[in-house]
């Protein structure tokens, strides 16, 4: 019976403890369980509440708070302001993420004045199916912006080159002309052979070789280039003021120093053809050839050992030179019965001169 005692004590029902015990260590389990479930209803709760206060909003709340501008379309309106407005007005499109018929709804919602006016006259006989987004921009454009604006746009496009244009404002120009020409560069390929041509000389023979085809890189590449040739130039430009700085004065005193001087003062020699009947520095009187005013030679002969009033070519005598040429014979004589030469007159006027 001692055995027994503990089956018939009534301990068989203890066996059934183990799981009790296993429900106790499950309950915090199940109680986070629950929390998480809550917390989860929680969320779902809130993003439901903010999907509605969207969905209550109208579309003109939404583009309005998405930065869109009204349009008046007064009457002189430039053309590039209502391009302006409607690309601005895609851009918020596309941030909303904005159906079909939101966003016909949008821009109808921004029309103020004439321009709503404008609208009103074109829908009328449109059937329903017909006025959407496209629709709307294709009379926008041709009312607002205008085929002759389009057509001179794309033709400035095709003539565009880069000129006394930096880089930044030519590639800046590049990009807003291209959009009227999207059927001309359509590819990246042909966008980059058209700003290569549009490029100037200089950089042109140095980017198109490289046969470049991604236009962002072309674009880096060219402004490369052209700082390059910036820095270049400035440097020659630097070097050339100088070498004017240091050359001017040593090349004029070398110049001085080659220079003859008679005195104090400085005579740049002149050939002598360039000396004909120039007048003397000493007397101030024409003559031709060198001054031999103080050199004691005869005028005529150039003889140091006489002067010319004693030259024996003045005078007609047996074996007296006559200056090679036999005119002594029709000279005129003298009461002495001795022919002269007859003296030039710029010789006349420098013995008269030494003399003095």
């Amino acid at each position: 019976m001692t055995a027994s005692e503990p089956v018939g004590s009534g301990y068989g029902s203890e066996s059934e403890v183990p799981p009790a015990v296993d429900v106790e260590e499950q309950d915090p389990i199940s109680e986070e369980d629950t929390v998480s479930q809550a917390m989860l209803r929680v969320l779902q709760q809130v993003a439901r509440a903010s999907r509605g206060n969207g969905a209550r909003k109208s579309v003109s709340e939404r583009f309005r708070s998405n930065g869109a501008e009204v349009f008046r379309g007064v009457s002189g309106t430039a053309p590039n302001g209502a391009e302006y407005w409607l690309e601005g007005v895609e851009r918020i499109m596309d941030d909303l993420d904005c159906a079909p018929e939101e966003k016909l709804k949008g821009a109808v919602s921004l029309l103020r004045d004439e321009a709503y006016r404008w609208w009103l006259t074109v829908k009328q006989g449109v059937p329903a199916d017909r006025l959407d987004w496209d629709y709307f921009k294709e009379k926008f454009e041709g009312k607002y912006v205008g085929a002759s604006y389009l057509d001179a746009q794309r033709k400035a496009f095709l003539n565009l080159v880069q000129g006394n244009k930096s880089i930044a404002e030519y590639e800046a120009e590049f990009v807003r002309l291209s959009q009227y020409a999207k059927g001309i560069v359509v590819t990246d390929y042909e966008r980059c052979v058209r700003f290569e041509d549009g490029l100037r000389d200089e950089l042109r023979v140095l980017i198109a070789p490289q046969r470049e085809r991604d236009f962002t890189v072309l674009v880096e590449k060219a402004r490369i280039a052209e700082e390059v040739k910036r820095t270049v130039s400035e440097n020659r430009g630097k070097n050339r003021n100088e070498n004017k700085r240091s050359g001017g004065w040593s090349a004029s005193f070398e110049d001085a120093q080659k220079r003859p001087r008679v005195g104090n003062t400085v005579h740049t020699p002149v050939p002598v053809a360039e000396n004909q009947n120039c007048l003397c520095a000493r007397y101030g009187r024409p003559h031709t050839g060198k001054c031999w005013g103080n050199s004691k030679t005869c005028f005529r002969c150039g003889s140091k050992a006489h002067l010319v009033k004693n030259c024996p070519r003045s005078t007609r005598g047996h074996g007296s030179s006559h200056g090679g040429n036999g005119s002594s014979q029709n000279q005129p004589r003298s009461q002495s019965g001795q022919g002269k030469v007859p003296i030039p007159k710029f010789k006349k006027r420098a013995v008269s001169a030494v003399r003095d």
